[in-house]
């Protein structure tokens, strides 16, 4: 028996030594490449939170010039004793400027945001637009100093893209360290943005990468750390809003309060949604048949939401004053219902206008708008077993945030940093899955991933729905100039009977081909004049097409399992 035990000892002490050994040559080869790495992150982590910290202050230095007020987080109010004029013509300006950047800048007067970065990691390797995402930034810091009713993560959010973007390209990153790069900048510029670090680093991995695999954490967690410092050395370690210091939850009983309030905040989310699409449809469908030309029409939704603003400037800006407000129970019901409404107009008046900003900001207006709307019924009707309606709107606002977002993980997480109430999570919780599952079941998933299917950018399926669009028929093909065996008369007889696919379109093009007709091979053309003949290229094969569809994922698999 003690020579068996004597035995074993031996082999795991073996084991132990050869695992050691291994380890060491593994630090000794490829331990400087990714500590070189973590520093490339923590460099993007640093130059993000800058980016962040300085769009923020722009917003304020221009808000404060525009408006002539020194506290701009008291904007709606001191706008209310403004000539009406004023109030008029700065949002319209704003949106005249807007108009000529995005149409000199970019190739269709569309401003970038968080649904180009999600589409920018899946599909483009971790790239961005640069050009036009500076270009975006711009627009976006004009629309929410003058008036612009939306919210600033999704510039940021982009203009951290950029940055990753230009570092990819510098030092060519492959998919994986450029897509690597890009949730490092979006997870600081969003703990910069709302001094968020553990949420900033879980948005960047939940909405933008939308895996969580382990190569990827530490370094999205080194730049989030560094994005967060940036912001505190300049505001300190203080919460975006301030709750008041009661408001106990009643946990057993009013637990079933929010679920309710969980189910009327998905339908809020929708509903916000819904209408920014219909708004953004009119203005396109105005826009083809009137002539108009493509910048005059942020100018136009500037003019529309100045004249709301005259009557309710509520509307102005990101909105924070108003979910302050919401938050500390400072409303009576109706205003808390009107306030909401006209939100959801004002936002969708902005973003059909393609003036610049985010939805994140104004889904949390809107949510904590929502909340407290719901507490003032649900704590008159049940006054015995009810907390206050604070709670309620506290809820809300992470509930419609999660739903619009898609992220009720990170978002959940940004509400408690954003008020630093840990004690609620609860409710939070149960009112956030509930949105959430609900919401997902109307919308492709949210906001953004809608935003992508309304371009045929499926990403919202996964990898199996939209990795087949990046690759070009004319890379797998196999060439009528190659040694490849292709019957050509064959060929014709197919293209004859038209079937054949363009040499610029992608195997999300072909596959369709192949199921529908049941032949092995596709001719690849490319289409000449009314009345040129058609020129052959070569064909794709069915079973290339699927090599190449199954290469792709499992090396995404592999990515995200890392």
């Amino acid at each position: 028996m003690w020579a068996a035990i004597f035995s074993f000892i031996q082999d795991s002490l073996r084991q132990a030594a050869s695992t050691c050994r291994g380890g060491w040559r593994v630090l000794v080869t490829r331990g400087p490449s990714q500590f070189q790495f973590w520093l490339i992150a923590l460099a993007i982590g640093v130059a993000a939170g800058f980016a962040a910290l300085g769009f923020r202050k722009g917003i304020v230095w221009l808000q404060s010039t525009l408006y002539g007020t020194d506290n701009v987080n008291r904007l709606h109010s001191f706008a209310e004793s403004l000539p009406w004029y004023w109030v008029l013509l700065i949002p319209t300006f704003g949106g005249l400027i807007v108009g000529l950047i995005l149409h000199h800048f970019t190739r269709d007067a569309r401003v970038r945001a968080v649904a180009d970065v999600i589409e920018g990691a899946a599909v483009n390797d971790g790239r961005v637009e640069i050009r036009e995402g500076l270009a975006s930034a711009c627009a976006s810091l004009i629309t929410l100093s003058s008036g612009g009713s939306s919210g600033r993560e999704g510039p940021v959010v982009h203009l951290a893209g950029v940055i990753s973007s230009w570092v990819s390209n510098r030092i060519k990153a492959d998919g994986i360290t450029g897509r690597d790069l890009l949730g490092c900048a979006v997870a600081a510029a969003v703990s910069a943005s709302f001094n968020a670090p553990i949420a900033g680093a879980l948005f960047a991995l939940e909405v933008v990468l939308r895996h969580f695999a382990v190569h990827a954490f530490a370094p999205i967690v080194i730049a989030s750390v560094a994005g967060t410092v940036i912001s505190r050395l300049e505001f300190g370690d203080v919460t975006e809003f301030v709750l008041p210091a009661e408001g106990a939850l009643e946990f057993y009983q009013e637990l079933p309060a929010f679920l309710m309030l969980g189910g009327v905040c998905g339908f809020v989310a929708v509903a916000l949604m819904w209408t920014i699409f219909w708004a953004e449809d009119m203005a396109n469908h105005i826009q083809d048949h009137s002539g108009m030309p493509r910048w005059l029409r942020p100018a136009i939704s500037g003019a529309l939401l100045g004249g709301v603003a005259i009557f309710f400037p509520h509307i102005i800006g990101v909105g924070y004053e108003t979910t302050s407000a919401a938050l500390t129970g400072e409303l009576i019901l109706h205003e808390a219902i009107i306030f909401a409404i006209l939100k959801v107009v004002a936002v969708s008046i902005t973003m059909a206008g393609r003036m610049g900003g985010g939805v994140f900001s104004p889904a949390l207006m809107v949510g904590a708008l929502t909340g407290l709307a719901f507490g003032l019924i649900a704590t008159s009707v049940f006054p015995e077993v009810s907390g206050s309606e604070t709670l309620y709107a506290l809820a809300g606002m992470g509930a419609v945030a999660a739903a619009v977002l898609g992220a009720p993980i990170s978002t959940t997480l940004i509400v408690f940093e954003l008020t630093g109430d840990w004690q609620t999570g609860l409710a939070v919780m149960v009112a956030v899955s509930i949105s959430t599952a609900l919401s997902s079941r109307l919308v492709d998933g949210s906001f953004f991933l809608s935003q992508l299917e309304r371009r045929n950018v499926h990403v919202a399926a996964g990898p199996q729905a939209y990795l087949l669009s990046m690759f070009r028929v004319a890379n797998v093909m196999r060439s009528v100039k190659d040694e490849s065996g292709i019957d050509e008369d064959a060929c014709w007889d197919m293209i004859r009977d038209g079937v054949y696919v363009d040499g610029n379109a992608t195997l999300e093009a072909a596959m369709p081909i192949f199921d529908k007709s049941g032949v092995p091979f596709i001719p690849v053309v490319t289409l000449g004049g009314e009345d040129e003949p058609p020129e052959l290229w070569g064909a794709v094969y069915h079973m290339d097409a699927l090599k190449a569809y199954n290469r792709a994922l499992a090396a995404t698999a592999a990515e995200e399992h890392s």
